[in-house]
């Protein structure tokens, strides 16, 4: 888990990072994860798609089982968000060095709460837990939304827990 909110950072659109380059995979779910290469998946529904291949990364960039769960748990929660309220595909890449994992998922969707995922919902709140709970088991995450769309990143440190 995240050590707390504050290990989190929101930035704008104008800056956060521009993303890697990346080689366009196959939206079968049958793409391979290949050491340090960065790797993108276009989506629509399949979700069960995208649990496997962030997993299989997960595991081949060095994260434990428990925290691989973690991070397909957050990537599965942001883009069950882009199926349910972007209404576009979404964009999941994802890449690693040898200190952390990445997974950033781009939709047409937009965020105007600048605190989404930061505050803990009240039990009774019929949604806004699944950003919350991001923020919880990842190490940092960035959110960027303006009127073009939504870029999430998904960040995990690949130290030993």
């Amino acid at each position: 888990m995240a050590a707390d909110a504050e290990t989190a950072r929101r930035k704008t659109a104008a800056e956060a990072p521009a993303r890697p380059p990346v080689p366009q995979a196959a939206g079968d779910g049958s793409a391979s994860p290949s050491a340090h290469d960065p790797m993108s998946y276009t989506y629509t529904t399949d979700l069960a798609a995208i649990r496997a291949i962030v997993h299989r990364y997960a595991i081949k960039a060095g994260l434990s089982e428990a925290r691989a769960i973690d991070l397909v748990l957050a990537v599965s929660e942001v883009a069950a968000n882009t199926v349910r309220h972007a209404k576009s595909p979404g964009s999941l890449q994802i890449w690693y060095d040898t200190k952390e994992i990445v997974c950033q998922v781009q939709d047409e969707g937009t965020i105007t709460d600048p605190l989404a995922g930061r505050r803990r919902p009240s039990l009774q709140a019929s949604g806004g837990h699944g950003l919350w709970i991001v923020n919880e088991v990842c190490d940092q995450v960035e959110i960027a939304s303006d009127a073009t769309g939504t870029t999430i990143r998904l960040h995990m440190d690949l130290r030993p827990l």
